[in-house]
């Protein structure tokens, strides 16, 4: 399946600075959705000089042409000619679509992949090994090595990697290295030393220590990672700055105009805000941030308005409830099926995360919560029941990810006016795995996408990277064909949960702005919205 979108629609994007002149994009296979999520057609895109949309017009712009009157009464003047464009782009036939929105994703966590070693395209753990040493031969002097996009699963390895396993390719320098999902890492010897981790060491609630022989095997799962990062040191201000920069170049050539920033930081704040300073921030960001304390340091006693002419703003909390199914760490009702006794790692107590979610409800920030496995779907579920006798109004929870869902459940999310942010080229990645973990019969509410739609369950579409590539269009096409990018299995996972075209462009766009509170400024090319297209 191919998508193709304008090369002029991507050129706009990535100008240093917003485009604020009224123009015309002609000439274009235009793709649009009204404020239904229906597809309207047009040829012609008019943007006033706010950058918003004036008009989708059907066929091909015309000069509006002027003529003088003859008459007119005593004394008034003789009206303007009409106002021109300060720009014309012949679109050349190309097809047109809204910028396209990623309704989960981790900014920061993308452009510091993409300037620190990353493993995400090695497919054996000996490839890994050797990328290792060469990073570390090209990058002479440093005192840690730090790096991500690991995943035993691509590896084939059958088991985590090992402390041993990176000693044999670094053993002298501290290296950490955390999973492709971000909730595992692995550390090699020197890196456990520097943490001071022995195997007396418990892992705190909500995490695990792999062991071996009563010692650290050397991967952390979950809040057990918290141990090694608090030694590992932290980015510079000036690494946060390029990261940033890097990453939003990779997203607008992707047509990528907003991103939902889910678990942001008091120092990933700060790094936006100066890149907007600059007049540097292209990407609208809508940011959650990690947790009670950064919520308060950035936002303060209210969600913040949108900053920057619409380019960032702080409306809401992220909270995890478990970890994820490649680390078994999604928190399930059942033992996984190819790891007996263990049914992951539930986060938040019930009590705690009431309080948390009351918190933020009740100086109207949004919540949106981590939850992959059954059990922390339920959870959620029951939170959110609870909390919406006490909170009314538009509150719009957000469930992050709604993986594995007990069929039960599925019915309640409508009701509560739920929004299920899911990303799609999970399912192309993962199940193959989701049935080794939990096994077919397990498998009825998994990455149900079409029963979301069915149930009138506001569902927005991303990509959760840098766990996955941010690229949206496999996304689309995983949504309507649920096959991963080599074709497989034919005809699609569980191929009555696939989605249309309509209903796939809708979830990167318009229900994406919807699921943060932005649909009346972007998502939908509708008159009156900024023009990111």
């Amino acid at each position: 399946m191919k998508i193709f979108v304008s090369s002029a629609a991507i050129a706009l994007a990535l100008c240093p600075a917003p485009v604020l002149a009224a123009g015309v994009i002609d000439n274009v296979n235009g793709i649009a959705l009204d404020a239904n999520g229906k597809i309207v057609r047009f040829g012609a895109l008019m943007i006033d000089d706010d950058g918003k949309v004036e008009k989708l017009i059907e066929g091909r712009y015309k000069e509006p042409e002027y003529k003088r009157p003859k008459k007119r009464k005593k004394g008034e003047p003789w009206p303007e000619p009409p106002k021109g464009l300060a720009f014309k782009l012949d679109g050349g036939g190309k097809t047109l679509i809204p910028g396209l929105i990623d309704a989960h994703g981790h900014v920061m966590g993308y452009g510091l992949s993409l300037i620190t070693l990353d493993l995400s395209d090695t497919t054996s753990l000996a490839q890994a090994q050797e990328k290792i040493r060469a990073y570390v031969a090209a990058n002479p002097g440093r005192k840690w090595i730090i790096g991500t996009g690991w995943n035993q699963e691509q590896w084939g390895l059958g088991r985590f990697p090992t402390a041993a396993d990176l000693d044999a390719a670094v053993s002298d320098i501290p290296v950490w290295l955390e999973r492709v999902d971000g909730h595992a890492g692995w550390a090699n010897s020197a890196a456990i030393r520097a943490a001071g981790i022995t195997g007396a060491t418990k892992a705190p609630a909500g995490g695990r220590i792999e062991m071996t022989g009563g010692k650290p095997a050397g991967v952390f799962v979950d809040r057990a990672m918290d141990l090694m990062q608090k030694v590992v040191p932290p980015p510079a201000p000036k690494d946060r700055d390029l990261a940033l920069e890097k990453a939003q170049r990779a997203l607008l050539s992707m047509g990528i105009t907003g991103i939902a920033d889910m678990g942001t930081s008091i120092e990933d704040w700060q790094a936006f805000r100066r890149s907007a300073d600059r007049g540097a921030l292209r990407v609208r960001i809508m940011s959650y941030a990690m947790g009670l304390d950064n919520m308060v340091l950035i936002a303060g006693p209210e969600p913040t308005p949108w900053l920057y002419d619409d380019h960032l703003r702080m409306g809401g909390i992220k909270l995890l409830l478990d970890g994820a199914l490649g680390s078994r760490g999604a928190w399930l009702k059942g033992d996984y099926a190819d790891a007996p006794g263990q049914r992951g790692l539930r986060m938040i107590p019930d009590t705690q995360l009431r309080n948390i979610m009351s918190r933020a409800a009740m100086d109207n920030f949004q919540v949106a919560m981590h939850a992959i496995g059954d059990a922390a779907n339920g959870e959620a579920l029951d939170a959110i029941q609870e909390l919406a006798e006490t909170y009314k109004g538009d509150r719009r929870w957000r469930i992050e990810h709604a993986q594995i869902i007990d069929p039960a459940d599925l019915p309640r999310f409508g009701p509560l006016g739920v929004v299920a942010s899911m990303q799609p080229v999970h399912e192309a990645s993962d199940w193959r795995m989701a049935t080794a973990r939990l096994g077919e019969a397990r498998l009825a509410g998994a990455y149900a996408w079409k029963t979301m739609l069915d149930n009138r369950v506001p569902l927005a579409f991303g990509s959760d990277v840098p766990v996955e590539s941010p690229n949206p269009f496999p996304g689309i096409a995983v949504a309507m064909s649920r096959e991963d990018a080599k074709g497989q299995p034919v005809g699609g996972w569980m191929p009555q949960q696939r989605v249309s075209f309509q209903a796939a462009l809708d979830g990167f766009t318009r229900q994406a702005a919807y699921a943060g509170f932005a649909e009346k400024k972007f998502g939908s090319l509708v008159p009156g919205q900024r023009a990111d297209s």
